[in-house]
């Protein structure tokens, strides 16, 4: 018997399990990791709904949050609202 593939995406089902998992990947990673998490998150949500409430396309986000992407900020904020998500700033202790 083959083992299932592990899919990220089931995991994200909740605003506060999306929250971990982005903050958790801007404690621990780049930006490149950052663009392709929002993606992740994004397809979790569904493309189409993400769309819808951005304003822009499905095609679109697709590309902007793809490996090697490097959408515009404010992509990047209509996308995390849609989401449910904000960016905060703190000092580094």
């Amino acid at each position: 018997m083959k083992p299932k593939a592990f899919e990220l995406t089931h995991f994200l089902d909740s605003e506060e399990m999306i929250a971990t998992y982005l903050n958790a990947v801007l404690e621990e990673g780049d930006e490149d990791d950052l663009v392709v998490a929002i993606g992740h998150v994004a397809k979790a949500v569904g493309m189409g709904k993400i769309a819808q409430q951005t304003g822009m396309s499905r095609t679109s986000l697709y590309k902007a949050f793809a490996e090697g992407a490097n959408p515009q900020f404010q992509t990047v904020l209509k996308v995390l609202k849609s989401l449910g998500s904000e960016i905060k700033v703190s000092p580094i202790n």
